[in-house]
C-alpha cells in the first residue's frame, strides 16, 4: 500500500474529504437559513447543529492560532511520499484544490473565518437549535379501534 499511485489515491481522498466538510460548513449554513425560512424542521436538530458549529469552530481555531488543517498536512505528507507535486495532476487534484486553496495573506483567512464564525452563532440565536424531539401523537390502542367497530 506503500507505492505512488495507492498514496496518490489516498491524497486525493483527503482531498475530497477536505472538500466535503467545507460544502458541509458553507453549505449547512445556507441551509440552516434557507430551512427555517422554508419551515424545513430537520435543519435545527440538535446532531446536525452541533457538527455544524464543531466543523467551523475548528476553522475559526486554525486560523487564529495559525495552525494548518491536518487534512491538508496529510494530503501534503501523501502527495510528498508518492513522489508527486502538489496538485499538477489530474482532474481530482487541479479542480478540487483550486476550490479550497487560495493564495492570500494569512490575516484575510483569519477576518473571513472569524465573521464567517460570527455569522453561525447568529443563526444559534436567530434559529435556535431543537433541543428535544418534538412530542409523538399518542398512538391509538388496536384493541380499542377493533371494539368500535
Amino acid at each position: 500500500m506503500h507505492d505512488g499511485p495507492s498514496l496518490l489515491l489516498l491524497a486525493n481522498a483527503v482531498l475530497a474529504l477536505h472538500v466535503a466538510l467545507v460544502v458541509f460548513v458553507v453549505g449547512g449554513l445556507v441551509l440552516i437559513v434557507v430551512g427555517n425560512l422554508g419551515h424545513w424542521r430537520w435543519v435545527n436538530h440538535l446532531g446536525f447543529r452541533l457538527a455544524h458549529v464543531a466543523a467551523i469552530v475548528v476553522v475559526v481555531a486554525e486560523a487564529w492560532f495559525g495552525l494548518t488543517c491536518p487534512l491538508t498536512t496529510l494530503e501534503m505528507w501523501l502527495r510528498q511520499r508518492a513522489g508527486a507535486t502538489t496538485y499538477d495532476g489530474g482532474f481530482i487534484e487541479h479542480w478540487l484544490s483550486w476550490l479550497l486553496y487560495y493564495d492570500a495573506p494569512a490575516w484575510v483567512f483569519v477576518v473571513l473565518y472569524s465573521l464567517f464564525g460570527l455569522i453561525v452563532a447568529a443563526t444559534w440565536w436567530y434559529f435556535p437549535p431543537t433541543w428535544q424531539r418534538a412530542p409523538t401523537p399518542p398512538r391509538e390502542d388496536p384493541t380499542t379501534t377493533l371494539r368500535r367497530r
